[in-house]
Order: structure tokens, then C-alpha cells, then sequence
């Protein structure tokens, strides 16, 4: 187990971080329109009533505590990963029972992470090959103090496996328990690169839509992807150093 007091705290500022989601649901109007989040449970509730299917899109509000709510422009991307959760969807920093907003510092870290999880999907599931899966950039700015693993020990590095996030989620739990915002880390899918792992909205800001892509599964791995928008097509060339 590793102690949270082990970790060093940085400070963490970046322009135009880019986290990388499914194109499945439009923006919710509630977090767009609605700058004041202390409104939300009222309207909630009022639009149930004509609405049902509100709280399917919303999700559970509830595991956001309220003074740490956004609202305004772009809300709707930094709130939606705290707000969908799942223990069928678990995640590196996150057992299923809380939220993450994960991001990298370039688009090359998104891209290649998002990429890697695809992929695993893709082959558990036997998709045929073809241009099978709708993704949307986020851009946002980060700041944020951060319990830092760039420069693990030995003892740390277990938190940073590739492909086993059983270290990585306990650790998770505890720093949330002590009150961590969340942490930065080496990128395990691209060289050089670096991710942040949030466990609250209000640590990202300005959050923007950026480009639409689409990735092409070649029946083994993801090989290409898209931007619809002029039908420019990238070859994905596996990094070696990873």
C-alpha cells in the first residue's frame, strides 16, 4: 500500500489540456444555461416532471458536493465524468464508485490514451473492422495543486502499471479520503507525455469543444482516425518507447 504522505504536491497550470470523450450525448442545457449551480436541484426537479428522462442525461448530481459545482459555458464536459459513474466502468484512479476527469497535456497523450482503451474494447467485444467510433475534443485550462507521481520511487511505480489499476485505484481512495484534488502522472500510452487525474470539476476551466474524430479499427488494432469535418485521415504509428 502506498501512503498518500509519500506523494509530493505540485502545482499544475495548463493552457489547452485536452481530454478526448465518446460523442454519445449533446451538451445539457441545465449546466450550460444555468450559471449558478445552487439552482439545479429546483430546476431538476421542476423538469422532471415533463421531462423523465432528464436524470438519465444528467446523471447523479448527488456525487458532486455542491460547492464544487460549475455551471456556465462548457459545463457540461467538466461535470458529465463526475456525474456518470459506474463500477462496470472503472478507470485507472477511480474503483467505479466516484469520478475522474482524466486529460493530457498535449493531443498527441489524449489521443493515444483514449486510443489504447478503444482498442481493448473494440477486441473484447469482436468488432468488424471499419470506421466504428465517434470521438469529440475537449480543450480546457487546468489549475490545480496535485499529488505529483512524475518521480516515483519503487514503491510508487506500482500506482503507475500499464495495464493493472488494482495499486493505482486504492491509492485513489486514500488521497481522496485526505482530501487530494487529484493527481498528475506519466502518460503509460505516449513518451514524454503527462496526464492529470481530477476528482473535482472546479480544478478545470473555459472547457471547449475542439475538433470531431473518428477512429478506424482494422480488425487488430486502431490504425487511423479522422476529422470529419475535411476528411483528413492520420496514420497512428505505435510509439516504440512504449
Amino acid at each position: 500500500m502506498i501512503d498518500p504522505a509519500s506523494l509530493p504536491l505540485s502545482s499544475v497550470t495548463w493552457e489547452s489540456a485536452v481530454r478526448i470523450v465518446r460523442s454519445i450525448y449533446p451538451p445539457i442545457d441545465l449546466f450550460e444555461d444555468i450559471a449558478d449551480p445552487a439552482d439545479w436541484p429546483l430546476l431538476i426537479s421542476a423538469e422532471q416532471k415533463t421531462n423523465p428522462r432528464l436524470m438519465e442525461n444528467i446523471g447523479n448530481l448527488d456525487l458532486v458536493p455542491e460547492g464544487r459545482r460549475v455551471g456556465g459555458q462548457g459545463a457540461t464536459y467538466l461535470m458529465a465524468p463526475f456525474c456518470h459513474v459506474s463500477p462496470d466502468r472503472k478507470s485507472r484512479f477511480s474503483d467505479g464508485s466516484f469520478g475522474v476527469l482524466y486529460a493530457g497535456n498535449v493531443f498527441e497523450v489524449a489521443l493515444l490514451e483514449t486510443i489504447y482503451h478503444n482498442e481493448r474494447f473494440m477486441a473484447r467485444t469482436h468488432e468488424a473492422a471499419g470506421w466504428t467510433s465517434q470521438f469529440r475534443e475537449i480543450v480546457m485550462n487546468i489549475d490545480a495543486r496535485l499529488h505529483d507521481l512524475r518521480k516515483s520511487n519503487a514503491d510508487q511505480l506500482r500506482a503507475l502499471e500499464p495495464d493493472s489499476y488494482a495499486v493505482s485505484q486504492t491509492l485513489a481512495v486514500q488521497l481522496r479520503v485526505v482530501g487530494s484534488g487529484g493527481l498528475i502522472y506519466p502518460s503509460a500510452r505516449c513518451a514524454g507525455g503527462e496526464c492529470v487525474g481530477l476528482f473535482y470539476p472546479d480544478l478545470a476551466t473555459n472547457a471547449a469543444q475542439g475538433r470531431h474524430l473518428d477512429y478506424h479499427w482494422n480488425g487488430t488494432r486502431v490504425d487511423l482516425y479522422r476529422n470529419p469535418s475535411n476528411g483528413h485521415v492520420f496514420r497512428i504509428v505505435p510509439d516504440p518507447a512504449m
